[in-house]
């Protein structure tokens, strides 16, 4: 074994997340790690990575006791660790962050000829290469950032390189790329930890796996003697029927309509209309402008071009309920809305970036779920926390939001939670508000299969009581299971949207690559 870890335990005060887990890694083995949200995948490789500590438990890497002084001590030791929430510096450029603490000197100065070159040479091995000219991560978008991370990674000499969730903001190109540097590394003996909730990436690249349910590791075997179905049942405990649960739903009449809609940069074209009761996906690579379009329709980017428009809903301000110049916008043609007039027309945003865009980490569970809409539990000036817990106990069962103790605790650092429970508060601060326009960008992302299943059916119950769902999604798969039409971004202009029945894998993808209309 080039890693055995046996019965690691780990508290965070009264809440128990590693209860006596076992993992073994073999060399140039690709190994999967896969349970729920909250089982205790992203904690053990903290320890593991020299992070944390583990509370008890005895860990040997090459048969020699295991005991990192910290994360740099685990680095020396050849352990290098992809994170599922990024650690870049946003101000610095791309070589500088992949050298990050392991600059190359010449007459102890920054060698930034070496720097670049060992830059070029990670990205070349991810297909890349080209990124080594940006000037600063923070321009980049997620896929690029994930890449730039991942990159960092490979220019370690590592003998096991921990990768959680490296695929969630990739694009299928980039995952091919991510896949055979994964197949190189094992070919140079080099050992992978692959955490993913996407099973079939797992079926894919993984020779072995293992399964945490609750803290504890509760199976493993290889890869080739298992099946989705059967991992699916290892992590939840139980048979998963139904993955893309329907519920009944009819469209009704137009709620949000986009003409000719362009933004300063993306989207450069969009016309669609969203109908109460409907679900409404929205597909296309990174970069296309898909998650631009949500922004430009939400307020937080300007309008260049075109109209959008928001019907009446009862119970909101007539006023507010069509689009016309925003008073601070100059020029014609500019037409457009802040956030928080969409909120008060009942339109509302999960964005893809929930650590920077969509949760207050510092805040309180309860804080960052009310967060949007604290006016409705305040009485004096004061907010109810009474009202607070009771709200986020609602969505907890629905959501099945996680803490890792025996009870959700309301007043914890949403940042204290795996990044899938985090996902659940973003969702159900939306679900909260009477909101009945959600456009949702990426809103599975990071969540487990059991909770996905759940999702969806909780989107089909809602698109049955009558709010239109506009669903951004990079997984086709979803898509085609849970919407009722697809519309396709290529390059900034929006095709028009088709029915899920006259639509498959082959032509959306067609139509991403090439912006084929059919």
């Amino acid at each position: 074994m080039l890693l055995a870890m046996h019965g690691i335990r780990k508290r965070f005060g009264a809440v128990c997340a590693l209860s006596g887990v076992d993992l073994r890694v073999l060399p140039g083995e690709v190994h999967a790690l896969i349970g729920e949200n909250g089982a205790g995948k992203s904690t053990l490789m903290k320890i593991l990575a020299g992070v944390l500590s583990p509370d008890d438990g005895d860990m040997r890497l090459a048969g020699a006791p295991y005991h990192p002084t910290g994360p740099r001590g685990a680095q020396a030791l050849g352990i290098a660790m992809i994170h599922q929430e990024l650690n870049l510096a946003d101000d610095l450029g791309v070589v500088e962050n992949i050298v990050l603490g392991r600059e190359p000197r010449r007459l102890g100065w920054f060698d930034r000829k070496a720097a670049v070159q060992r830059a070029r040479v990670a990205l070349a091995r991810l297909g890349r290469e080209e990124l080594v000219d940006n000037k600063r991560i923070g321009d980049l978008g997620p896929g690029p950032r994930q890449l730039v991370e991942v990159a960092r990674a490979l220019t370690l000499d590592a003998r096991i390189v921990v990768m959680d969730e490296p695929t969630s903001s990739l694009s299928q190109e980039d995952t091919e790329h991510l896949f055979a540097a994964i197949t190189r590394l094992k070919q140079a003996g080099v050992s992978v930890i692959y955490i993913s909730h996407f099973l079939e990436e797992v079926l894919r690249i993984a020779d072995r796996y293992t399964v945490l349910r609750d803290g504890r590791s509760v199976h493993t075997g290889a890869v080739a003697q298992t099946s989705e179905p059967m991992l699916v049942r290892h992590m939840v405990g139980r048979a998963i029927d139904e993955v893309f649960p329907r519920v009944e739903h009819t469209p009704g009449p137009p709620l949000l309509s986009l003409s000719n809609v362009a933004g300063t940069r993306l989207p450069v074209n969009a016309s669609l209309t969203l109908y109460r009761g409907e679900i409404l996906g929205l597909f296309g690579l990174i970069g296309a402008g898909r998650s631009e379009l949500l922004r430009v329709l939400y307020g937080l980017d300007p309008v260049r071009n075109g109209d959008v428009r928001v019907a009446h809903v009862a119970g909101r301000d007539a006023e507010r309920a069509h689009d016309v110049p925003s008073p601070r916008a100059t020029g014609t043609g500019v037409h457009g809305r802040a956030p928080w007039v969409r909120l008060a027309q009942g339109v509302g945003l999960l964005s893809e970036n929930r650590k920077d865009e969509g949760l207050a980490l510092t805040m309180t569970i309860a804080d960052n779920l009310t967060l949007s809409h604290l006016s409705h539990g305040a009485r004096f000036g004061f907010v109810s926390r009474a009202w607070q817990r009771e709200r986020l106990r609602r969505w907890a069962d629905v959501l099945a939001i996680r803490t890792g103790g025996p009870a959700l605790d309301a007043n914890a650092p949403v940042g204290t939670l795996s990044g899938g429970n985090q996902q659940k508060v973003a969702l159900a601060r939306l679900l909260d508000m009477d909101i009945h326009v959600l456009l949702l960008d990426e809103p599975t992302r990071g969540i487990d299969v059991g909770s996905k299943t759940e999702i969806y059916r909780l989107i089909g119950e809602l698109a049955a009581n009558g709010k239109a769902i506009l669903f951004v999604s990079s997984y086709v798969p979803e898509l085609l299971g849970v919407c009722d039409r697809i519309a396709v971004m290529h390059r900034g202009t929006l095709l028009p949207a088709a029915p899920v029945a006259d639509l498959s894998e082959a032509t959306l993808m067609t139509q991403a690559t090439g912006g084929a209309k059919t």
